[in-house]
C-alpha cells in the first residue's frame, strides 16, 4: 500500500518542477524585434550627405550656366566692337584714298592760278617776252615747290654714264670722243621720289665707232 501513494506524489513533484521551468521559460528576455537605433542613424546621417551633395552639385550647374551665358555676352560684345573697328577703319582707309592727294592738289591749283595771271598779262600787253620769263618763273616755282614739300626731284643725266635704273635709251649714236655708254642727250627728264627712281630719263647713248676693215676704201 505504501508503493501506491508514493507515485502519486512524484508525479505531483515532476509537474510541479515542469511548471517552474515553464515560469522560468518566461521570464527570460526575448530578442526585440525593433531595429537597432544606431542602424537608423547611420542611414539617416548617409542620407542627409546624398542630399547636400546633390544641392553642392545643383548650385555648381547654376554658377557654371551664369559663367557660360556671361561668357557669351561678353564674346557677342567683343565681336560687334571688332566688327564696327572694321568698319570704320575701312572708312577710313576709303576716305584717305579719296582725299590723300589732297594737299598736293592744292599746291598745284596755286600753280595753275600763277599760269592763269600770266596768260592775262600776255593777252593784255602782247609783250610775249615778258610772257615767256613769267613762265620760266612759274616753272621753276612748281618744281621747287614739289621738291621741297613733296621730295620730288628730276635730275640731269646729260655726260654721265649710261645708268638703266636711271635711264632709259631711245637712241644711239657712234662716237670716238666720248666714252662708250655716256649719255648724249636727254629728251626727257628723270625723276625721284624720296631718292627712289620713279621715272627713267629718255636719253640718247654714245656707242664705240665700228673698226673699219683692213683693205676697205
Amino acid at each position: 500500500m505504501s508503493e501506491d501513494k508514493s507515485l502519486p506524489q512524484e508525479e505531483e513533484e515532476r509537474l510541479d518542477n515542469q511548471a517552474e521551468s515553464s515560469e522560468g521559460a518566461d521570464d527570460t528576455p526575448q530578442a526585440s524585434a525593433e531595429p537597432d537605433s544606431g542602424t537608423e542613424d547611420e542611414t539617416e546621417s548617409a542620407e542627409g550627405d546624398t542630399e547636400s551633395e546633390v544641392e553642392q552639385l545643383l548650385r555648381r550647374i547654376e554658377e557654371l550656366e551664369a559663367e557660360n551665358t556671361e561668357l557669351k555676352n561678353q564674346y557677342l560684345r567683343k565681336q560687334a566692337d571688332f566688327e564696327n573697328f572694321r568698319k570704320r577703319m575701312m572708312r577710313e582707309k576709303e576716305e584717305s584714298a579719296q582725299f590723300n592727294n589732297q594737299q598736293l592738289l592744292l599746291d598745284l591749283v596755286s600753280v595753275i592760278d600763277d599760269f592763269e595771271r600770266a596768260i592775262k598779262s600776255a593777252d593784255d600787253s602782247r609783250d610775249y617776252d615778258a610772257f615767256h620769263d613769267g613762265v620760266v618763273i612759274i616753272e621753276k616755282q612748281l618744281t621747287g615747290m614739289l621738291q621741297r614739300k613733296w621730295k620730288l626731284s628730276r635730275f640731269d643725266s646729260a655726260g654721265e654714264t649710261f645708268d638703266p635704273q636711271r635711264h632709259e635709251a631711245v637712241a644711239t649714236e657712234e662716237r670716238d670722243d666720248v666714252p662708250e655708254s655716256t649719255v648724249l642727250d636727254e629728251y626727257q627728264k628723270g625723276y625721284t621720289l624720296n631718292e627712289r627712281v620713279i621715272r627713267s630719263a629718255k636719253v640718247k647713248v654714245s656707242t664705240k665707232k665700228e673698226e673699219q676693215e683692213e683693205g676697205e676704201t
